[in-house]
């Protein structure tokens, strides 16, 4: 791990961490990294923050850990109030058609990007029934307690009830780097773009065409603006949250970003991630 001597403050290695004038923890992970993969940490990486939508991609996970076991099908009917037609695999990839915090149906499945809070948990509600379990304690024995993620709960909304340290959501990028809980197969079906043509807006950066995701999480493609940096690859896939969160994993570089803060997503983000994420990358 990059240790930083007396005269090197972590806004001195990654500058782009001094624009934020509030409490923020970071964790870049990479796969050639020795002490368990963590290149670089800064800020309180045990504190807990809020996640917002970075929760979607761990429940998400779940789902798939149930999809391996027979458990759950993506092509399977996603049942009212999602739009007729719809699937599990559309919920999980925002193309149901329905909005983002209501049953109204704005598109026809399939037909376009529509990020929506309501769609994943409809999701929820399927992992209930497939499993037999509550979807939290679902999660918990699935994902959060196999990787050791001992600070993170997700007590309420499966789209953004999260919170937990960057220390323990760090743990989850690795997974989505290198599954053990999900089948390679699966995994990188996952992590590639479904439905890859679809126009639609990506929430506090307009639309994108084409504004691709994967099975519960964004891939960056050509996006542009973007929350990554310029030099991640097109490849990269991951989630940002209205919290001030994101976790993103880029495959072509082999690193992996956690960020969580005090503050919720506004400007500064907006400003400092982009420039943040490439010098993370130049690490």
């Amino acid at each position: 791990m990059i240790t930083p001597d007396t005269s090197q403050t972590d806004s001195a290695i990654l500058p782009a961490l001094a624009d934020f004038p509030f409490p923020t923890a970071l964790v870049v992970t990479d796969v050639l990294a020795t002490d368990g993969g963590v290149l670089y940490e800064a800020g309180d990486v045990d504190e807990v923050f809020p996640f917002a939508s970075v929760t979607k991609p761990i429940v998400a996970w779940s789902a798939l850990v149930a999809v391996d076991r027979g458990l759950l099908d993506l092509g399977a009917p996603a049942g009212a109030p999602a739009p007729d037609g719809a699937t599990i695999g559309h919920l999980l990839s925002h193309s149901s058609g329905i909005a983002i915090d209501s049953d109204e149906q704005l598109a026809a499945p399939g037909a376009r990007r529509i990020y929506s809070n309501r769609g994943i948990e409809i999701l929820g509600d399927r992992l209930e029934e497939a499993t037999g379990t509550p979807l939290e304690t679902w999660v918990e024995t699935t994902v959060l307690e196999p990787l050791g993620m001992a600070s993170v709960l997700i007590p309420g909304s499966p789209a953004h009830s999260g919170e937990g340290s960057a220390r323990d959501l760090s743990l989850f990028a690795r997974e989505l780097a290198a599954p053990r809980l999900v089948s390679p197969a699966l995994a990188e079906r996952a992590c590639a773009p479904v439905l890859p043509s679809l126009d639609g807006v990506l929430p506090g950066y307009g639309r994108q065409s084409p504004n691709p995701f994967g099975l519960g999480v964004e891939v960056r493609g050509a996006k542009s603006p973007h929350w990554t940096g310029t030099g991640n690859s097109p490849q990269t896939f991951g989630h940002f949250g209205q919290a001030g969160s994101f976790i993103w994993v880029d495959p072509v570089a082999g690193r992996q970003a956690v960020f969580l803060g005090a503050a919720s997503f506004g400007a500064v983000h907006r400003r400092a991630w982009p420039a943040l994420g490439d010098q993370i990358l130049a690490l």
